[in-house]
Formats: structure tokens, C-alpha cells, sequence
């Protein structure tokens, strides 16, 4: 029994971990006052990225390539919203669009036809010594990629850097009153612009973490919405770092959740599993929208005046 719970909690939290790091920078990026829309696109271009890059270079190469990735379909929300002034939605929207049916395309001139049965090297899990014989969470969060223990240490390190640096206030200045920051000496436009760049490079690390550390292999669409399920959490976790860390987990459950049910030979049908996550993600959403405070001025964009 111990045994299965350990394996359903590893495969809880591995779930979890790209879900975690796409919302993190999101959550920078909400902090500065922009709704980032793009974070699918992102994550899709990250995925590619890290395909292309570990095939030239290995794992390392891959991260990097993915992390570019991600950076280059965020910087051009930044260049279209901050610069050109058009409506973050549409334009998030749009770059989605964009990379979704761009890297599909590389993909089969590429690769061909048969890209699928492309693979490439993954992280294997490394336990912790001393760490990993923990009964019930040993196994589920000390016996994961490299990658995995590196989110535990961004949480805590954002988490840091937004209460207790200059620059983490300023973000939060500017995502609560941007004509205050820009009397105080921040620019807004260029807090926005570097959120958004580092929101990007997170949701193409979260795509590269899709590719190096779990599937091995690219396929078009894989990332599944899940940027707008990491804005989905970012709400959840009400803005907040920890926050966000667990709502990435009860999302990374309730993933699971829908294989073991589906695993018990119900007679219904299998869809209704499959909704599962976004169910109860809904409902949570539901239940915590009335009690969230975002921040004052997410989503409203910046006046003539504080540019």
C-alpha cells in the first residue's frame, strides 16, 4: 500500500513540475500587470526547442535551446503589446496561434513524416541519499530529475526575491500602482518587458521539461493547454509563490487521479475522466475567485503618462 501511494504522489509531482515552472513565471509576469495569453505558445516553441537542441548538442543543450525558445515567442507579445500598444489578449492569442502552427511546421519539414518516432535522451530520476527513505514523501519528492529539485529551490528563491529585494518590490509596484512606481524612478514598460521575457523563458523550460524529462520525443500540440492551465493556477494559488507550488500539486493529483479511476474498470465512459483535472480545477477556482486578490492593476495597460 505504502509502495503504491509512493508511486501515485512521484507521479503527482512529476506531472506537476512543467504545470509549476510555466506558472511561476506567469506569476512574475501577473505581478508586473500584464495577462500573459502567449504562455502556450511558449511552451510549445520550449518543446520544439529542446528537441532541436538536445539533438545537436544533448540535455543541456536542450534546456538552453528550449529557454531561447520561450524567450523569443514572449518577446514578441512585448514588442506588440508595450511597444505597438495592441490589446494583451489578442496578442497573446495570437503568438499562441503562431507557434502552435510554426512548429508544427519545422517540425514535419524537419523531421518528415515519420518525426514522430523521434526520440531524444531524457533526465533519468536521481534519489536523494537519506532523503529519498522517507516513508510516503521520500519517494515522491526526492526521487525526481534534476529538474524537479531545482523548482524546489526557485520557489523558495522567488519567494525571496518578490518580499525582500528592491527589484522584487518594484515588480509589484508596478502590477499595483505603475503611476506610483514611475513618480518613485521604475519604468513600467521596462519591468513589463523583462517579466514578460522571463515568463517566457519559464514556459519554454516547462516545454523542455516536457520533451528532456518525461516523453523523450516531440509531437505537435503536446503542450495540451497547459499554459492556460498554469494562468489557472497562478489564480489558485492567489498570487503567491507557495501558493502557486500548491496549486501546481493539486492540479499534478488530479492528473493522476484519472488514471487510477480509469484503472478501477468503471463502466462509464473514459472522457469523463480524462475532464477530471479541469474539473476540479474549475471548482477550486470557484471557490477561492471571491477571496484572491489580484493585483490592482493586472490587466490594464500602461497610460501615456507612466511610459
Amino acid at each position: 500500500m505504502a509502495d503504491t501511494f509512493g508511486d501515485f504522489l512521484q507521479a503527482s509531482v512529476r506531472t506537476a513540475t512543467p504545470l509549476a515552472l510555466a506558472a511561476y513565471g506567469e506569476l512574475v509576469v501577473e505581478r508586473a500587470g500584464i495577462i500573459n495569453l502567449g504562455l502556450e505558445g511558449a511552451i510549445i516553441a520550449g518543446a520544439f526547442g529542446a528537441l532541436v537542441g538536445a539533438g545537436a548538442g544533448g540535455i543541456g543543450a536542450g534546456f538552453a535551446v528550449a529557454m531561447i525558445a520561450g524567450c523569443a515567442a514572449t518577446a514578441v507579445v512585448a514588442l506588440v503589446v508595450l511597444w505597438l500598444r495592441a490589446d494583451a489578449i489578442i496578442a497573446g492569442t495570437a503568438v499562441t496561434m503562431l507557434a502552435l502552427g510554426l512548429t508544427g511546421t519545422l517540425y514535419r519539414s524537419l523531421y518528415g513524416a515519420q518525426g514522430a518516432a523521434l526520440s531524444v535522451p531524457t533526465l533519468s530520476p536521481q534519489a536523494l541519499p537519506l532523503l529519498a527513505d522517507v516513508p510516503w514523501l521520500g519517494r515522491a519528492l526526492f526521487v525526481q530529475p534534476v529538474i524537479t529539485y531545482a523548482l524546489y529551490g526557485l520557489a523558495a528563491a522567488l519567494w525571496w526575491w518578490m518580499t525582500r529585494t528592491h527589484a522584487g518590490l518594484a515588480l509589484r509596484a508596478v502590477g499595483e500602482r505603475p503611476v506610483a512606481a514611475f513618480a518613485a524612478g521604475i519604468s513600467p514598460v521596462r519591468v513589463q518587458a523583462l517579466a514578460l521575457l522571463f515568463g517566457g523563458a519559464m514556459g519554454g523550460l516547462a516545454g523542455g521539461v516536457l520533451v528532456l524529462a518525461q516523453v523523450g520525443t516531440f509531437a505537435e500540440g503536446m503542450s495540451s493547454g497547459r499554459g492556460f492551465i498554469a494562468i489557472a493556477i497562478v489564480v489558485l494559488g492567489r498570487w503567491s509563490p507557495l501558493g502557486v507550488a500548491a496549486a501546481a500539486l493539486l492540479f499534478g493529483v488530479a492528473s493522476q487521479l484519472q488514471y487510477v479511476f480509469q484503472s478501477l474498470g468503471w463502466s462509464v465512459p473514459y472522457q469523463l475522466f480524462l475532464a477530471l483535472p479541469y474539473v476540479l480545477t474549475l471548482l477550486a477556482l470557484a471557490g477561492t475567485q471571491r477571496r484572491a486578490e489580484a493585483p490592482a492593476a493586472l490587466g490594464k495597460p500602461l497610460d501615456d503618462d507612466t511610459r
